[in-house]
C-alpha cells in the first residue's frame, strides 16, 4: 500500500516528536525533523539510530528496513525546509500561543493542501486553528508516550476541520501500526477525559480517611484487575503531569463536579513531592525502589460469633454459600441474636446508613463489598462503621481470611472503594457517549490501549450490571448530597431498560 503522506515534517524533537518521527519513517514516509534547538535534532537522530539498531539486534526489524528508516529520517535546519511536506505534526510545548504562532508560520510556507496536525493533549484544536486562513486543514493527532509502544492515537476534529483531513490521518495512523480513534474537540478528548474517574475518586477516598494509599491500590488491583493502583500510577506519571490535567479538564468544563480535583495533589505538587522522579510521592523510593507498607496479618480469634446476614444484602445467596464454605455459624432468623456479628452488603450506601435504616445494632455491624463475585476477586473488603466494636471487626476479618484470601478492612464509606471508583469510571464514560464525543467502540479501544484498563469502562459497567452501577450512584448521591455522583442519561436509560452500555442508538 502506498504511504498516505510521502513527506512529513515533525516540529519538536522531544520525546513525543522523536516517537512520531520513528513510526512515520518506519511506515515509509520521508521525515524532516525540526526543532528550534538544532542540538535537539542531532540528539534525536542519534538516539533513533541507536533505537533502530536495538530493534535489529532483537530481531524485530530486518536490516534493510532499519537502513531504509535511517535514510528517510532527515534534519530540518529551518521551518522553510518543511515547505514540501504533505503533513506537519507539531509536538512542541503545551502552550496555546506557541502552537498558534507555529501554525501561522507554517501556513505561509506550506501548500494549501498540506495538513497541519497538533499532538496537543489538553488544548482546544479549534482554538489552535483559529486565526489561520485555512482552519479546515488543522486536526488533532494525539499520540501517547512512548509513541512506538502505545499503539493508539486520537484523531480530533476541530469545529472547522475538513472531514477528509481526519480520514487521511486515520488511514495514516493504521499505516504506522497504530489504532486510530476519532473524537470531537472537547476537553481531554477521549483518554484524558475518561481517565478522570480513577485517580480523582481514589484521592477523594483517601482524603476521607477511608483507607491508606497502599490499601486502596491493593483493593483496585485485586478486585478489578488494574495493573497499577491509582497512587502507584500517579507516582509513575508524576504529579507535575497529572495534576495540571485534572485542573485543566475540570476548569474547561466550568467546574463540573464529576471532574473535581483534590487538594491533596495540589499540596504535593507545591511541595515537589511528585512521585518516582523526586524519590517521594504517595510512596517513598529510596534508591529508586518502591517502599510499600506491609499488609497487617489477619487477627487470631479463639471463638467466632454466629453471623446474621441482612435481608437486603447484595448477592445474598452467594454470601450465604461463602459463609458456609468458611465454616461460619449462620443465623437464619428474621433478626440477629444479641451475640451475632451482623453482616450487611450494600450497593452505594455506607454501613452506618444501612444500620440505621434496618435498625441494626451498629456496634455489631460490619459491611462487605459484594459488587464483584467472590470467585472472581483476589481480595475481600470489609468496612466498619464508627460504632463497630473491635472484637466484631476482628471476628469478621478472621472469618473472611480463613481460606487464605487477603482481606482489607476499611473505615465506613458509601460504596466501599471498588464500587465508587468503578461507578465513577462508568458514569464518566457513559456521559462521553451521551455527549457524542466519540462512539462507544472508540471509547473502549482508546481506554484499554491508552490507559491499560482491564476492561473498557462501558464493558466494565456491563460486567457488573448497569442497574447495579445505577444503584451505587443513586445511593452515593443520597449519602453525600454531591452532584458528582448524578448518573449520566446514557447510563440511566440503558440501566432502566436492561440494555448494554455499548448499545448505540440507531
Amino acid at each position: 500500500m502506498e504511504t498516505r503522506y510521502k513527506t512529513i515534517g515533525v516540529a519538536g524533537a522531544g520525546a513525543m516528536g522523536r516517537g512520531i518521527a520513528q513510526i512515520a519513517a518506519q511506515a515509509g514516509s520521508t521525515v524532516l525533523l525540526y526543532d528550534t534547538q538544532p542540538a535537539a535534532v542531532q540528539s534525536a537522530l542519534q538516539e533513533l539510530g541507536t533505537q533502530w539498531d536495538r530493534l535489529l539486534e532483537k530481531g524485530r526489524m530486518e536490516a534493510a528496513a532499519v537502513q531504509a528508516a535511517k535514510e528517510r529520517l532527515r534534519p530540518a535546519g529551518s521551518l522553510q525546509d518543511l515547505a514540501g511536506c504533505d503533513l506537519v505534526v507539531e509536538a512542541v510545548i503545551e502552550r496555546l500561543e506557541v502552537k498558534r504562532a507555529l501554525f501561522a508560520e507554517l501556513e505561509a510556507i506550506l501548500t494549501t493542501d498540506a495538513v497541519l496536525a497538533t499532538n496537543t493533549s489538553s488544548l482546544s484544536v479549534t482554538a489552535i486553528a483559529a486565526g489561520l486562513k485555512h482552519p479546515g486543514r488543522v486536526a488533532g493527532y494525539h499520540f501517547f508516550n512512548p509513541v512506538p509502544l502505545m499503539k493508539v492515537v486520537e484523531v480530533i476534529a476541530g469545529l472547522k476541520t475538513d472531514p477528509d483531513v481526519c480520514e487521511g490521518l486515520t488511514a495514516y495512523a493504521r499505516q504506522m501500526g497504530h489504532t486510530p480513534v476519532q473524537a470531537q474537540d472537547t476537553p481531554g478528548f477521549i483518554v484524558n477525559h475518561a481517565g478522570r474517574g480513577y485517580n480523582t475518586e481514589a484521592l477523594r477516598i483517601a482524603s476521607e480517611g477511608v483507607a491508606d494509599f497502599a490499601t486502596i491500590d491493593r483493593i483496585l488491583r485485586d478486585q478489578v484487575g488494574f495493573k497499577l493502583g491509582p497512587f502507584e500510577l500517579m507516582d509513575l506519571t508524576g504529579l507535575d503531569v497529572s495534576h495540571p490535567v485534572m485542573e485543566s479538564v475540570y476548569r474547561q468544563y466550568y467546574d463540573e463536579p464529576r471532574y473535581r480535583p483534590n487538594v491533596m495533589t495540589a499540596q504535593r505538587l507545591a511541595g515537589n513531592v511528585l512521585g518516582r522522579k523526586t524519590g517521594e510521592g504517595f510512596y517513598r523510593y529510596p534508591e529508586g525502589k518502591q517502599q510499600v507498607p506491609a499488609e497487617p496479618p489477619a487477627p487470631k480469634v479463639d471463638e467466632l460469633p454466629p453471623v446474621w446476614v441482612s435481608t437486603r444484602a447484595a448477592r445474598r445467596p452467594e454470601l450465604f454459600q461463602l459463609l458456609k464454605d468458611l465454616g461460619a455459624r449462620v443465623e437464619t432468623g428474621q433478626s440477629a441474636s444479641a451475640q451475632a456479628l451482623t453482616l450487611v452488603a450494600p450497593l452505594g450506601f455506607d454501613v452506618t446508613t444501612v444500620a440505621v435504616v434496618e435498625r441494626l445494632d451498629p456496634a455489631r455491624t460490619v459491611g462487605i463489598d459484594m459488587l464483584v463475585e467472590d470467585a472472581a476477586t483476589k481480595r475481600r473488603v470489609l468496612a466498619t462503621n464508627p460504632a463497630t466494636r473491635a472484637d466484631m471487626r476482628d471476628a469478621a476479618h478472621a472469618l473472611f481470611a480463613r481460606d487464605g484470601k487477603p482481606v482489607s478492612v476499611i473505615r465506613d464509606s458509601a460504596g466501599f472503594v471498588t464500587q465508587r471508583v468503578v461507578a465513577t469510571i462508568v458514569n464518566i464514560a457513559s456521559d462521553i457517549c451521551q455527549q457524542r464525543i466519540c462512539t462507544p467502540k472508540d471509547l473502549e479501544t482508546a481506554v484499554t490501549l491508552g490507559l491499560g484498563y482491564p476492561l473498557g469502562p462501558l464493558a466494565m459497567g456491563d460486567r457488573w450490571g448497569p442497574t447495579n452501577i445505577l444503584e451505587v450512584l443513586f445511593n452515593m448521591q443520597t449519602v453525600y448530597g454531591d452532584p458528582r455522583y448524578r448518573p449520566s442519561p446514557w447510563l440511566r436509560r440503558r440501566g432502566a431498560i436492561g440494555l448494554s452500555l455499548l448499545q448505540e442508538e440507531s
